[in-house]
């Protein structure tokens, strides 16, 4: 398991040592490592706050998911090649490698096979190859099985959890050099003065809620880097702020996203199929919402179930979490599970806006990959494969220009690094020469036409996928943002959903719990509404509250206030980081911004 260097209270000495076991995290510099955590300090809230101390890397690394790891992997085996040595860092806002990482998963093993090929030797955690594609449409008593679509067959594919899949990862990056922290949540992006990033800094710990500093406040660190890769995931908290600062969204359409839902259950032995997957269309979302339901059969007897709800639904009283109670209870779903257990819960966003929402990639001193870009094939439900390949082309690009300005300054006896900004063209111009580029633009049609209603979508869908392959003339829009297609509650029909029966459905506290998440209570809310009356005005009086139903954790509730009028309540400490709020937000009034590292669930093998 990676080891976790939170900077937490008094663990700090404890956690920061160098031990003969652990020197090998940080690589070749170590010591200079050693000599900055042992000089952080602790203040009291009446003490001015003090300067963040700093290192230097050539490539830092925001967030240690597929992409990030596998950018981290290859510049590495670049480097070994080349007889080169570089320093690279990627930073983890989980409490160890994995905890924040939710999918499916069925994983095409195309990009791992380019990055390591010898992954089975090495033990890599993919063990269960899928044997069987059915596909059903959906009625509320009834399930048709309908011919699996082409692009749906999962021949050589592997059902996994993806977050045992990444700590893979994590061991194979850190045994290569890779300095690799956990707990550390990245709250700023730095900048040269010509306006080029020039790294991250991580967050202060130990304010607490009222802002002041506690006895065990500890500043954040400024992590410089000649390059730095933002890999954070779906809607990532930094690359948001990227996107307007650089312009990186005027020549795409607006990015559409899903909300995914899923439990882990162990179920009787007679009802699981190892290798089975199983993917369905219909109930219970209603013809004019976008979304499906997936169930893997892994090995153990675990099945990975659950549901994805387009966020571009327009009725502010539908509920996704009460949608996937509802799929619990369809006859297919629910004679599968009754008799067993649920192990663990999860939700997360997901990219679905395809190939016409692919941002600019690339600025003065930094990047973008994977699914915070949004490289997502939504006819497959796939998008760890993209990650992995898109981390190996930015690597591929960086590498030369990294090497080509080390030696310049070797050569010029230059003691600090040069501030002269990378710019890494060659990564999309290679992206658009690859196969991710290729299969994107030939199902860029398919998400969008869904729009019409879920039978002509599927219906044009078909051609697509079987007549076309996206040699269409043309390309649809996704239209208007997820958070501009809400109606006015006045206009919607309120949804009325059954109570959880403690077996098959829960309720809402029941499922959180089994997400492991935890979060220091004192400590500032982070997730920021920019202004409560705004809130009130629009959200409470006009769409009736909708993020106490929109969000999967339970964080938002209205209650009543002292002067007997609706407020607006955060409990941040449930928050599964799924990223809904700062999505589906009708005036985009919610900000998700990280709290402090560790925070957050703690997904097992999900």
């Amino acid at each position: 398991m990676l080891k976790s260097f939170s900077l937490i209270g008094k663990n700090i000495t404890k956690n920061v040592s160098l031990s003969s076991s652990n020197k090998f995290l940080f690589g070749k510099n170590h010591q200079n490592m050693k000599s900055i955590y042992s000089s952080i300090r602790f203040f009291s809230s009446e003490q001015e706050l003090p300067p963040r101390d700093s290192d230097q890397f050539d490539v830092v690394i925001v967030g240690a998911g597929p992409s990030g790891l596998s950018t981290a992997i290859r510049l590495k085996q670049l480097s070994e090649k080349a007889g080169k040595d570089l320093r690279v860092c990627v930073v983890e806002k989980g409490s160890e490698v994995g905890s924040h990482i939710l999918s499916g998963a069925v994983m095409d093993p195309k990009a791992l096979n380019e990055l390591i090929p010898d992954w089975k030797e090495k033990g890599a955690p993919l063990i269960t190859e899928v044997k069987q594609d059915k596909f059903y449409f959906l009625t509320e008593n009834r399930s048709l099985r309908l011919p699996t679509p082409r692009l749906m067959h999962n021949e050589g594919n592997y059902i996994i959890s993806l977050g045992n899949v990444v700590r893979w990862l994590g061991e194979q990056a850190e045994s290569m050099g890779v300095e690799v922290y956990p707990s550390f949540a990245a709250s700023e992006v730095l900048y040269h003065d010509n306006g080029a990033v020039r790294g991250i800094a991580t967050n202060d710990m130990g304010i607490a809620k009222d802002g002041s500093l506690t006895s065990n406040f500890t500043r954040g660190m400024e992590l410089n880097a000649r390059l730095t890769i933002f890999a954070e995931g779906c809607r990532g908290s930094l690359t948001k702020g990227l996107f307007e600062k650089f312009n990186l969204r005027d020549e795409c359409e607006p990015q559409t996203f899903g909300l995914g839902i899923k439990e882990t259950w162990e179920i009787k032995p007679e009802k699981h199929q190892q290798g089975l997957v199983i993917h369905t269309l219909g109930y219970p979302l209603s013809d004019e919402l976008l979304g499906g339901s997936f169930i893997y059969h892994a090995e153990n007897n675990t099945v990975n179930l659950g549901l994805v709800v387009g966020l571009d639904y327009s009725n502010p009283y539908l509920n996704p979490y009460q949608e996937f109670q509802k799929l619990k209870l369809h006859p297919m779903v629910k004679d599968m599970l009754e008799g067993g257990t649920c192990i663990q819960y999860g939700a997360r966003t997901i990219n679905e806006g395809g190939f016409q929402s692919i941002p600019k990639l690339v600025f003065p001193g930094g990047a973008l990959v994977g699914c915070t870009a949004g490289f997502v094939h939504v006819p497959k439900v796939k998008g760890s494969h993209y990650a992995m390949k898109t981390g190996i082309l930015a690597a591929e690009a960086a590498f030369p220009q990294l090497i080509s300005q080390q030696e310049k300054e070797q050569e010029q006896e230059q003691d600090k690094p040069s501030v002269e900004p990378l710019l890494i063209n060659e990564y999309p111009e290679e992206l658009k020469k690859s196969w991710v580029w290729k299969e994107l633009r030939e199902v860029r049609n398919y998400r969008p036409s869904l729009h019409w209603g879920t039978i002509p979508g599927l219906i044009y869908g078909a051609l697509e996928m079987y007549i076309f392959r996206g040699h269409t003339p043309w390309t649809l829009s996704n239209g208007k943002p997820d958070n501009e297609r809400l109606k006015p509650a006045a206009e919607c029909k309120k949804i009325e959903y059954k109570k959880p029966d403690g077996q098959i459905t829960f309720d809402l506290m029941t499922s959180v719990m089994r997400s492991g998440t935890n979060h220091e209570e004192n400590q500032p809310i982070h997730l920021k509404v920019r202004d409560m009356e705004v809130a009130k005005k629009v959200n409470r009086d006009i769409y009736d509250g909708p993020e106490g139903r929109f969000c999967p954790a339970g964080v938002y509730e209205w209650v009543e206030g002292e002067k007997g009028e609706k407020e607006l309540v955060r409990n941040s400490v449930f928050c599964l980081h799924c990223k809904t709020c700062d999505i589906k937000d009708p005036t985009q009034n919610i900000d998700f911004t990280v709290p402090e590292g560790g925070g957050g669930p703690k997904y097992g093998a999900m």
